[in-house]
């Protein structure tokens, strides 16, 4: 279970997150939904332990800045981050080695083969497409088998064929009672997936939407996000008195 409680990140003057509190259980998908400089990426991390803030984060009842919560920790940057004089194969081996992991190498293929990477196996990061880099990151990011991973933006650059295996894998690790936190802006990319959405806005959390809220009610995500990030909800309309 990942637990954010009370995070506040503030680069001088700015607030990039105010009072940040939010919980993922094990098995589930969340997702935090906002528009660009809404904070999402400073509180994935803040999440990772890259940077300093006030409040508490932890992972499997552990403090996120531990040794033993990053081991079960698993990443995936908006922007990969790759050696260029590594090759794919070497890249997942140094993951391999970095977490001292035993009878991996079958997954390895595995996810070579799902995300079409096992012909550039030999190709050096800077000799990928950002497509391709995009695909060997979140390789890297899966091959701990991690009880909590965080996926910033992950579908933007992926072909159709990545983000149906994506989004295969996402439905793999919530069955396997794996933690998943995706960070992104584009709604449809997500639709289906998720257990619970936390809408941000000018780095706060504006809204948490539960999946069973939308059912019955006639609106989509889409048009929750909307009426929360366009200022456009009836209620911020009413008299005082009424609400």
């Amino acid at each position: 279970m990942l637990e954010v409680t009370h995070v506040t990140k503030k680069y001088r003057k700015v607030v990039a997150n105010n009072d940040i509190t939010f919980q993922i259980p094990d098995g589930e998908i969340g997702i935090l939904l906002g528009p660009n400089g809404a904070g999402k990426s400073t509180i994935i991390k803040c999440i990772m332990g890259f940077l300093k803030y006030q409040g508490q984060i932890r992972v499997d009842g552990l403090d996120n800045k531990s040794l033993d919560a990053k081991k079960i920790m698993g990443y995936v940057p908006e922007i990969p981050s790759l050696y260029p004089n590594l090759t794919v194969d070497e890249h997942l081996e140094f993951i391999a080695r970095a977490y001292k992991l035993k009878d991996y190498k079958e997954y390895k293929e595995n996810l070579l083969e799902r995300f079409e990477l096992a012909d550039k196996r030999k190709k050096f990061g800077d000799e990928l497409s950002k497509g391709m880099q995009q695909k060997l990151s979140i390789c890297c990011g899966l091959l701990p088998k991690p009880k909590l991973i965080l996926f910033d933006e992950p579908m933007i650059g992926l072909d159709p064929h990545a983000i149906k295996e994506l989004k295969n894998v996402f439905e793999e690790l919530r069955s396997q009672g794996c933690s998943i936190l995706v960070s992104t802006h584009m709604i449809d990319s997500i639709e289906g997936l998720w257990d619970t959405t936390y809408i941000m806005k000018q780095g706060v959390v504006a809204a948490v939407v539960n999946r069973q809220d939308t059912n019955g009610q006639g609106k989509s995500l889409e048009d929750i996000f909307f009426e929360i990030t366009e200022g456009d909800r009836q209620d911020e309309a009413a008299p005082e008195s009424e609400v």
